[in-house]
């Protein structure tokens, strides 16, 4: 495999698809995963591009399969990242982002030899707070079970080979583009 694999992660609120979003922008050599999943997709999301929609069935088999990296269901829905498009995309030459939650994040880092983890952090959990707030999208009972579960998050700290903070969006998406950057022409098992 040519490409790497980093899969990034954080508290909610914590600005990871702004940083990605940025990255993206920055190097063209990079290659973004797309999840799947059973919801329905919402208006404007398209299959394949936002994620791939499909059956409860089919999300089953390939389960049976093997053919995730790691998969959880949340709300009644099942999210998973299959596998071969990863490995497919990493094969020719792109380094392949994986931006999803943090208990999936270690799943990956587990299950997948060779993989990174970025994790991503806030300047301040005081940040945090003022950050998820400022969504406008939230209750307030909702931020605080946002902010519980970002603390027991970020005791997984330590399962990561990288921390970066999200100071600034042009800050974050430099410093992981300097932790790619370092990485490409290493062979994994040198490392």
């Amino acid at each position: 495999m040519s490409g790497k694999i980093y899969v990034v992660a954080g508290p909610s609120g914590v600005g990871k698809g702004t940083v990605i979003k940025r990255l993206f922008e920055l190097d063209k050599n990079l290659s973004l995963s797309i999840s799947a999943t059973t919801r329905q997709p919402r208006e404007g999301e398209v299959d394949g591009v936002n994620y791939y929609f499909i059956t409860y069935d089919r999300f089953q088999e390939i389960i049976e399969n093997g053919g995730f990296l790691e998969h959880a269901e949340y709300v009644g829905n099942f999210y998973g990242t299959p596998k071969q498009p990863v490995i497919d995309k990493a094969e020719e030459g792109f380094d392949v982002i994986l931006e999803i939650e943090v208990q999936g994040a270690m799943q990956v880092l587990e299950n997948m030899p060779g993989a990174k983890g970025i994790f991503i952090l806030p300047p301040s959990f005081e940040e945090l707070e003022k950050r998820l707030k400022g969504r406008g999208t939230e209750t307030d009972e909702s931020v605080m079970r946002r902010l519980e579960t970002a603390a027991n998050e970020l005791g997984c700290i330590n399962m990561f080979d990288y921390y970066v903070v999200n100071d600034t969006v042009e800050g974050a998406a430099n410093r992981i583009l300097e932790i790619i950057e370092s990485r490409r022409g290493i062979e994994d098992d040198e490392e």
